[in-house]
């Protein structure tokens, strides 16, 4: 076990440089849709986000593409988000529509009903705390969305929301005014020293392994698959209509609203499951208020059950590698009547484009099913390993391991962080310890998992 850092040097991880070397596509795209007319509705899904709600809508005051809509979907909050938020708006000639709800009833219900009370080409979900960095975020996306029509959502690079970020959005004059009126509302959590330090704690980890994961790891997926598994769902842009009918129309029937404890995990697969494809920019960027350390364990939890609950779903999009000869002479076949003049040529040049539907998933699989397959297997078989080598107190294979991941994945961090190597250098050593954690908190998730399908027999997965 020793001899191969088994953690970021992954068959994920090598799936992203073998796409890198091979390159991307090459067709050139000939979009039948035209973005600039595409009409966009923003839904906002906020849950006591009296701090971030005015940010959230002051980066959207500044966007270079104004929504149709603002739907303001209030969960039941307890404090004064909607007052805010509907202060905000007033004071900047913004439209918001305000849904107030006096029970929480989660986020895939929110999606559902605005995807079906709502006739929007683009809805764009954007979470109350979420802010969009970039001012052409939503232009973007949008643009990129419509590159194909075989593209099912699209998304931006996410990073932590830090304290200096919040700052610097007082610079906004959509802001100041909004604070001008309401002196007494604070863009900082009203929190102590000693919470605002375990956000600090989390921050510093979660911007290595998203930077790590949408720089490098999402990169090579994109090159090669022209998709990722599933969009990072803060803030994020769906084809209404697809997302209706391919997700909500056909799922809701036999699973109900709780689709799986991550609702943008579930819908991003079933895009696949259905040769849709999720992408993501690297051009533009949003960035989101992380958890306090102390209730990662359970933010993880629902993130890493969603994916294997998903897997459940989703099972004949994970053997796609097992069905992949078949597909490369299906493909064969089909060049071969096309240069003979028995098939018509495409009217509509797409990249990566793949037949609709999922009776082709189960006879041929996806190419995307690559990435589940070897995600799937890395997210088992890494905290098994790390746990035998522990019980059986192997600890010379142990260390070694340990030092050589590190070494590899704080290499791999460094050249991708152009500009910024000596601050994520640092970083990637002080989180090494929280990653390894995660991984062996991974070990119950998979415990909970399998005790619940095949001991307890039961689809209704705990939250």
């Amino acid at each position: 076990m020793a001899t191969t850092p088994y953690f970021i040097l992954s068959p994920n991880t090598v799936l992203s440089i073998v796409g890198l070397i091979h390159g991307p596509d090459k067709t050139v795209p000939n979009p039948a849709e035209d973005w600039r007319t595409a009409s966009v509705d923003v839904v906002i899904p906020a849950f006591n986000e009296e701090s971030n709600i005015p940010l959230c809508l002051a980066s959207l005051a500044r966007q270079t593409r104004k929504p149709t809509r603002i739907i303001l979907i209030d969960d039941g909050s307890r404090d004064r988000t909607v007052e805010y938020a509907q202060a905000f708006c007033d004071l900047n000639g913004m439209e918001l529509i305000a849904i107030r709800r006096a029970h929480s009833i989660g986020k895939t219900p929110t999606l559902k009903r605005q995807s079906r009370e709502f006739d929007s080409d683009v809805e764009f979900i954007l979470d109350g705390d979420t802010v969009l960095e970039s001012d052409n975020y939503i232009d973007r996306v949008v643009e990129e969305l419509y590159k194909g029509a075989g593209i099912a959502c699209a998304c931006g690079t996410v990073l932590p929301l830090r304290d200096r970020d919040r700052h610097d959005m007082l610079k906004t004059e959509a802001l100041q005014k909004f604070l001008g009126a309401h002196p007494e509302a604070t863009i900082y959590p009203k929190v102590g020293w000693f919470h605002h330090l375990q956000r600090g704690i989390t921050d510093m980890y979660r911007d290595v392994l998203y930077f790590f994961l949408q720089k490098f790891v999402y990169v090579g997926q994109m090159t090669f698959f022209g998709s990722i598994l599933n969009p990072v769902g803060c803030a994020v842009a769906y084809r209404r209509d697809v997302l209706k009918t391919i997700v909500f129309d056909r799922y809701e029937p036999m699973l109900g609203d709780d689709l799986t404890n991550s609702e943008d995990i579930f819908i991003g697969f079933a895009m696949n499951d259905n040769g849709y494809r999720n992408i993501q920019l690297t051009d533009v960027c949003a960035r989101s208020q992380e958890p306090e350390v102390g209730r990662v364990p359970g933010q993880i939890y629902l993130w890493s059950s969603s994916f294997l609950q998903s897997c459940y779903y989703f099972d004949e999009l994970m053997r796609s590698p097992f069905k992949a000869l078949k597909r490369r002479r299906r493909k064969k076949r089909e060049q071969a009547e096309l240069a003979a003049g028995l098939a018509d040529k495409r009217i509509y040049h797409e990249q990566y484009r793949q037949p609709f539907g999922i009776d082709y998933t189960i006879q041929y699989g996806r190419p995307i099913g690559w990435v589940l397959f070897m995600s799937a297997l890395e997210k088992v078989a890494f905290p098994t390993a790390l746990v035998i080598m522990l019980l059986l107190q192997l600890w010379e294979p142990l260390a070694i391991t340990l030092i050589a991941e590190t070494v590899i994945a704080t290499g791999i961090l460094v050249s991708v962080a152009k500009g910024q190597r000596l601050e994520y250098l640092f970083k990637g050593l002080l989180v090494t310890p929280l990653r390894y954690a995660v991984l062996l908190f991974d070990f119950v998730t998979i415990g909970r998992f399998a005790a619940d399908l095949w001991i307890f027999r039961t689809r209704k997965w705990r939250k």
